[in-house]
């Protein structure tokens, strides 16, 4: 059950140029876009209606838009589930009409995959992440972020365990089956459960393949399709100016820390405290990676592993600095904690360096700040530096 979702201001802040906004079911889209563009043209493609008036004259679009020359924007949702109106949006841009197009969608892979008309560079990407604790301020709860998450969609839940179980359901139905992504859906659920054994950890296909007893190509494109659609990503290796034999293989997280834990089955093999810590680690993860989008610079997202393996959680490199995080679920600061940023630093002396840990006190030493985790999170603004 939902509660109606309150607007929450985001960070997302893009100009008055055409742009594609992609993200994940239950980011809040929808929502945002109306909030920010009251007065748009909408053209919601999730209403079965529209879908199929539209999917069988797609140049209706052209005449809805036409009848329309005072919106100053046009907002098509979902468009992945008709792709080919990208070809009508092209031709308003290309007439320079003066109007702005808004394209969102839950999913890059039928734009991406089919070779459809991506508006020839006219139009930007962006995307809208989970929401970020310092967009939620005094809201911000880190036992609840890390049991339910961030989506806004769940935050607005009564009952937000049993949306986030529904979820899988949702896309496994609505984008996974009925767009035919995949031939075996029984195979596909058990593959997202075993990727939840890989979040936060360094990714090795067989060993997924192995688990979920799915070949490895399969098992291969399997992961193509949870990126295609937004809801998991990998974190390579930060190799620039490498002065060490380094990994090679990337890291995997869930878009989410409480999709995560959605998939993430706990029986009584299972530690909690490593269920938390995964899911802390990729609570970290979600709001680095939107700090880089919302922040422009160019900065990327990756994670620093030697053969010898010495690993640092994250590392931030782009136009603001260059910045090294160690995540820890623990209340204490162990020396041994500290030991892959000293090394760190031995390779990068000018990078920033901060531990994030569970407990409550501000530790400068080593060059290593230490802060609680919760007090990082809220700091963390797109467009400031890191813990500024």
């Amino acid at each position: 059950m939902r509660r109606k979702m309150e607007f929450v201001p985001r960070f997302f802040n893009p100009g008055p140029d055409h742009f594609f906004l992609l993200g994940p079911r239950g980011t809040g889209k929808t929502l945002w876009t109306r909030q920010r563009f009251p007065d748009a043209l909408c053209i919601d493609l999730l209403d079965p209606a529209m879908h199929r008036e539209l999917a069988a004259r797609p140049e209706r679009l052209r005449e809805m838009v036409e009848a329309n020359p005072a919106r100053p924007q046009v907002v098509v949702d979902e468009v992945q589930k008709l792709p080919e109106l990208l070809e009508v949006v092209h031709l308003f841009i290309e007439r320079k009409t003066g109007q702005q197009f808004i394209l969102t969608g839950s999913s890059a892979r039928k734009l991406r995959r089919e070779g459809v008309n991506l508006l020839g560079g006219r139009a930007a990407n962006h995307a809208l992440h989970p929401y970020m604790a310092a967009e939620l301020g005094a809201r911000f709860d880190l036992a609840t972020a890390l049991r339910n998450g961030m989506l806004p969609v769940v935050h607005a839940a009564h009952e937000p365990g049993a949306l986030l179980a529904a979820y899988n359901g949702l896309y496994i139905r609505e984008e996974v089956q009925m767009e035919g992504l995949v031939r075996n859906i029984g195979s596909f659920a058990r593959f997202l459960e075993a990727m939840s054994f890989s979040h936060a950890s360094v990714l090795n296909l067989s060993n997924v393949s192995r688990e979920c007893q799915i070949g490895r190509k399969t098992v291969e494109g399997y992961l193509e399709v949870l990126e295609d659609l937004l809801l998991g990503f990998r974190l390579p290796v930060f190799s620039r100016r490498a002065q060490r034999q380094l990994a090679t293989h990337p890291k995997f997280y869930y878009f989410d820390a409480g999709v995560f834990r959605a998939n993430r089955p706990a029986g009584p093999l299972d530690a909690p405290e490593g269920i938390e810590g995964a899911a802390l680690e990729g609570l970290v993860a979600q709001h680095l990676r939107a700090w880089c989008d919302y922040s422009g610079g160019d900065h990327r997202l990756h994670f620093w592993l030697t053969r010898s393996k010495v690993e640092v959680d994250f590392v931030i490199y782009g136009g603001s600095g260059l910045y090294a995080v160690e995540v820890k679920n623990s209340s204490k600061v162990r020396p041994e904690d500290l030991r892959a940023l000293g090394r760190f630093a031995e390779d990068y002396p000018e990078s920033r360096r901060f531990l994030l840990y569970r407990g409550k006190e501000r530790i400068l030493t080593e060059g290593i700040l230490c802060l609680p985790v919760e007090e990082f999170l809220l700091a963390l603004h797109p467009g400031k530096e890191i813990a500024a």
